[in-house]
This record gives structure tokens, sequence and C-alpha cells, in this order.
């Protein structure tokens, strides 16, 4: 599966593009099916590297590289996903959705 898609990339802003912004908008949702990782993608430099929110141990907003992320590799073969049904919303918004699934840390 390709995590991003042109579609998808193109209506990512660039980095740094949403850093005066208290509530970025999140285009897209990439998760790890057998853990409760999770990237909510605000930024992308259009090439390899995202910024957004991580829901992992320690959540946190950082920087990720594309191509590490798509080299993940889990039991069974299982990879990184990106959420089909996700729908561009506030990053308020969609952590307390992801707080609701996993509980806030």
């Amino acid at each position: 599966m390709e995590l991003l898609p042109s579609e998808i990339s193109a209506r990512i802003p660039p980095l740094y593009a949403t850093e005066a912004e208290e509530d970025p908008m999140v285009q897209t949702k990439l998760f790890c099916p057998w853990t409760n990782w999770t990237l909510l993608v605000t930024e992308f430099d259009g090439k390899d590297t995202l910024f957004g929110w991580v829901y992992s141990q320690f959540p946190e907003l950082g920087y990720s590289s594309l191509s590490e992320i798509e080299r993940v590799q889990g039991p069974f073969g299982l990879r990184i996903e990106r959420d089909f049904y996700f729908e561009p919303c506030r990053l308020s918004t969609a952590k307390e959705e992801l707080y609701a699934v996993f509980g806030r840390r």
C-alpha cells in the first residue's frame, strides 16, 4: 500500500507552514496495526520528512522519515498502514479520538 499517494501528499502543507497555528489540520493518519503507534500528519516536505503528532508510549509533536516508516515490518509481515477512512480534521479533534480509543498518556 502506498502510504502517501499523490492526491494526499499534494494537500499536505510544506514543513513549517502551520507552525504558527495553534490547532493545525491533520491531513492523514498512519498507524501501526500491531501496536497503538499512530502518526497524525500535519506537514510534509514533499520528499521524505513528515511532521505531526505521534501517539505512542510518549506522545509528542515531531519529525518522521517516510522512507523509514515504509520499511517497518512487524509480525507476520504486517506494515504501517494509512487509515483509509480518516477525514482531515483539526489536531485537537484527532487527538481526542485517539484518546477515546487508547486512553491518555
